[in-house]
């Protein structure tokens, strides 16, 4: 409607007829990137080294023959992994409530 396109173009400047040039991102190496998303969520490395490190006390403690320690070692294993995972969803969650705001 001829009404519209009067209103439209009373309201401001035309947009620009070629498009703005794109965001350039620079190359993030690994390094960086674990970096960056260590700080992002500092509990998941923290849960993984634990985990590694439950788990191979528990694989000393079985080759040795103390096969009590190592049962002990294997279901503290499954808590540090409960743990990782747990602050993952949560790492998760934080970013999704962030990208929303």
């Amino acid at each position: 409607s001829p009404w519209l396109r009067a209103a439209a173009m009373a309201a401001g400047a035309p947009p620009p007829l070629q498009p703005s040039p794109l965001p350039v991102f620079s190359e993030e190496g690994f390094g960086d990137k674990f970096l960056r998303k260590t700080r992002e969520n500092p509990l998941v490395p923290l849960g993984c080294l634990c985990t590694v490190g439950v788990l191979t006390y528990g694989l000393i403690s079985f080759k040795r023959g103390n096969t009590r320690r190592s049962q002990l070692m294997m279901r503290a294993r499954i808590l540090a992994q409960g743990f990782t995972f747990a602050a993952l969803l949560g790492g998760m969650v934080v970013t999704a409530v962030k990208s929303r705001k």
